[in-house]
């Protein structure tokens, strides 16, 4: 007689739960994967005899969509104050402990000493330790950096490449792009995403400079670019920015991504009070998206543009600003899922696979305790994170 097959490796996985929120909520109570998707979902599923089924039990957990962060610098940001100040790398554990199953590297300041090629072999590092990982070529300077010499290329050739950014505006770091540029970068990454079937979202780091959102009103206004190739991100950097986020929403029905800052120093400039500022104003919750900015830089400058110091970002407040929209009933769980989740999944077109739990989706699925504390985390079907256990690193 045959040994019994180890749980761990067993071919389907049946989670069942306590409650499923796809975000609606289900009356379904368990999820059934195979080969990393979604295969069913129902009400005490029964799973003939023999087959290859591991079955997690987790009936005091509710299921939602695993997290995405659009927004993180996992080969560490910063470098303003010299070689000194770079921060450092994201692991797999520190991302999928927060529930979060999918995750955008991004470059910023500094693409001299971290360039696309080294942020590439990270998402392909993180890919090989189960979560699910892509990129920005470019970085905050123009002409961005890229992986072929070409935007066009690196999103028709390169899979894990889904869009260009974070390209700085409004910012004393910035490359100070003209307006003609602008225009001529977000036209070639739209044309470049169209010949790989992606969306080819552009990021735009917002700084506090003067001109805010202008570049971008212009870019809408007076080319045929369509809203949704674009997305500002760090738009709660200042009460006048934030407003002006707001009202560039609303004109264009356009997105925005709020930065759940670390160091915010109002609290209606932290993710909470600026999801909240931009709902009292109108905006619509599907047009919100949060974001971490996770591992890059903190800098500090005075009053010439000098730097001060710096601290360096992390994604637990990215996750706390979110149960706090939930607990203070800003917005219910199922709509507020949509701004770490299905939300983020549409505007960098992985809306397909990622941020609903339905059939044939991806098997991406993060378990919260009653406080929305994660305490499971799951990509392609495989669990990546589990409190109970000890490690550091997903198995």
């Amino acid at each position: 007689m045959r040994p019994a097959e180890p749980q761990e490796n067993r071919l389907l996985t049946l989670l069942r739960v306590g409650r499923i929120y796809a975000p609606e909520p289900l009356e379904a109570n368990d999820i059934l994967f195979a080969d990393g998707r979604i295969a069913a979902l129902g009400r005490d599923l029964e799973i003939p005899a023999g087959w290859p089924v591991r079955v997690v039990e987790a009936r005091h957990l509710t299921a939602v969509p695993a997290f995405i962060d659009q927004h993180v610098h996992v080969t560490g940001g910063g470098g303003e104050g010299g070689c000194g100040t770079r921060c450092p790398e994201i692991t797999a554990y520190e991302i999928a402990s927060m529930g979060i199953g999918t995750v955008v590297g991004v470059l910023g300041t500094d693409s001299i000493s971290r360039s696309p090629a080294d942020l590439l072999a990270k998402v392909r590092g993180l890919r090989a330790e189960g979560i699910s990982a892509f990129m920005y070529t470019g970085a905050y300077r123009v002409p961005p950096p890229t992986l072929t010499g070409d935007l066009q290329r690196d999103l028709a050739w390169i899979p894990e490449v889904i869009g260009l950014g974070e390209l700085a505006i409004s910012d004393h770091r910035s490359s100070q792009p003209r307006q003609d540029e602008v225009e001529r970068i977000v036209s070639d990454t739209r044309v470049g995403a169209m010949l790989a079937g992606k969306l080819g979202i552009c990021h735009f780091h917002l700084g506090d400079g003067k001109r805010g959102l202008e570049p971008l009103r212009r870019l809408l206004s007076e080319t045929e670019i369509p809203a949704e190739q674009v997305i500002p991100t760090h738009v709660n950097r200042h009460r006048d920015l934030l407003e002006e986020a707001a009202d560039y929403a609303l004109t264009f029905d356009a997105n925005v991504d709020v930065t759940a800052f670390d160091d915010a120093d109002e609290d209606d400039l932290s993710g909470f009070g600026a999801v909240s500022r931009l709902l009292r104003r109108g905006v619509p919750v599907e047009r919100i998206t949060m974001s971490s900015d996770c591992n890059g830089s903190l800098p500090e400058f005075d009053d010439r543009g000098a730097y001060i110091g710096m601290r360096v970002a992390g994604n637990t407040t990215l996750i706390a600003d979110w149960q706090r929209l939930v607990r203070e009933e800003v917005l219910p769980l199922e709509q507020a899922l949509g701004l770490i989740s299905g939300n983020v999944a549409r505007v960098l077109g992985l809306h397909a696979s990622k941020g609903r739990l339905a059939i044939g989706f991806d098997a991406d699925v993060t378990l919260l305790d009653s406080e929305l504390q994660p305490q499971q985390t799951f990509v392609a079907g495989k669990c990546v994170y589990d409190a109970s256990r000890t490690e550091r690193s997903p198995p």
